[in-house]
């Protein structure tokens, strides 16, 4: 049995994308538009919605569940995906890249997930690799694609397919990362698992990362990360990308799919590391206080990373600021004396940011518990100040990307 999503492309305007968004399976009240709403100080329109499911949606709500996933906690098997529809997974690939600068976009393509697949899936039925990514990977947390060979490194040794790791754990990885190039230092996976520990549960759920007490240099994300469940999508790889996510013996460079074992970490010895692990880890551990990490994630994102990430070091303490700015120049000395040509450039943005009208919002929306809501959380990442005027041309407010492709006319094979 075969479903078909509508043909889609980023090629086309913002305005047209947000029409496309707002038609897809859904029937919109037009009496029901209220004022414009303030969320985290960004006005977004909101509109109260009934779901009007389409004919292939029906379809495959009727389909069979998977089965053979009772290993795997209930409230993550049971989570459906809010990108059901490519229009949806298209009018939020408006908004944020998830490509990395200067590679090829065609190396993959996103697909939506049929009303029976769950995150936790795994490859049967299928004829092209694919893996899971949550939105937040790429709005909140700037990862991009393909993944550097840290990340993936230690998603191997976890043994975790990329959305079995928290996203908690997803950001000490991205901080961790951004802390030892501004240190003219190459992270590692070993050296960054050396301040953690992993408690694996079964039934088998999200792995989150544990600090060690007195160890660990990095705080908190977010002490309670929310709204990120529903928002999965698939990354399917293209001939074009194989080299970045497949071995040359076809196997895949990290888990695709969720396993059951787990990789079990604690208390790390040095004797465990390498000459250049202990090099990172004896500086990272003389910082005196712990380390913003949400503000060393945000800084991916920003236009001068080396200005920002001073003004959060600043933030934790002036001794780990004046040590982080003598420690960088140390470190840029003896990188010069060694020859090192990996210099890290700091005075540009890390990841592509592209913004329409100067302005670059971050519009994760709480969404109230209830189905029918999911197109609400789309259409807060698009709508700007001006979304509500009914002014022609892109919304205050869009980023304006390059095409990236979303795929269409999807085979889903039954099990």
């Amino acid at each position: 049995m075969s479903s078909s999503s509508d043909s889609v492309s980023l090629s086309s305007s913002s305005s047209e994308s947000m029409e496309s968004g707002r038609s897809v399976g859904r029937h919109v009240e037009e009496e029901s538009t209220s004022p414009a709403a303030v969320v985290g100080g960004i006005p977004i329109e909101t509109v109260i919605e009934v779901r009007k499911d389409r004919l292939e949606e029906i379809m495959e709500s009727n389909w069979p569940a998977k089965a053979g996933y009772e290993w795997i906690a209930a409230d993550v098997r049971n989570q459906s995906s809010l990108f059901r529809w490519s229009r949806l997974l298209n009018s939020w690939l408006n908004c944020i890249p998830v490509i990395t600068k200067g590679v090829n976009r065609g190396i993959v393509y996103l697909e939506r997930v049929s009303a029976i697949e769950s995150v936790c899936h795994g490859q049967e039925g299928a004829t092209e690799k694919f893996f899971y990514m949550y939105m937040c990977h790429f709005s909140q947390l700037h990862v991009r694609l393909p993944l550097d060979d840290f990340t993936m490194g230690v998603l191997r040794k976890l043994n975790v397919a990329p959305t079995q790791l928290h996203p908690n754990s997803w950001a000490y990885m991205q901080a961790f990362r951004f802390l030892c190039q501004s240190q003219y230092l190459q992270p590692s996976p070993l050296a960054f698992l050396y301040f953690y520990d992993t408690r694996p549960r079964k039934p088998t759920t999200w792995l989150s990362l544990v600090s060690r007490p007195s160890i660990s240099r990095l705080d908190a994300f977010s002490q309670s990360f929310k709204y990120f469940k529903d928002g999965y999508f698939k990354v399917v790889v293209k001939e074009e990308g194989m080299s970045y996510f497949l071995n040359v013996d076809g196997s895949t460079k990290f888990p695709f799919s969720w396993t059951g074992s787990l990789s079990r970490n604690k208390d790390m010895g040095t004797d465990e590391l390498s000459t250049a692990d202990k090099e990172v880890v004896e500086v990272l551990m003389k910082f005196s206080d712990k380390l913003p990490t949400k503000g060393l994630v945000r800084v991916y994102n920003l236009v001068h990373p080396i200005i920002d990430i001073e003004g959060h070091m600043a933030q934790s303490g002036k001794k780990n600021l004046a040590f982080f700015q003598a420690l960088r120049k140390e470190m840029a000395t003896k990188a010069k004396t060694a020859g090192s040509t990996d210099v890290p450039n700091l005075q540009e943005s890390l990841v592509e940011v592209h913004v329409h009208g100067g302005t670059k919002r971050n519009a994760e929306l709480p969404t109230p518990p209830g189905k029918g809501k999911d197109l609400k959380k789309v259409r807060a990442t698009l709508l700007g100040p001006g979304s509500s005027s009914g002014a022609n041309g892109p919304e205050a407010g869009l980023i304006e990307l390059p095409e990236t492709s979303v795929r269409k006319d999807i085979d889903i094979n039954l099990p």
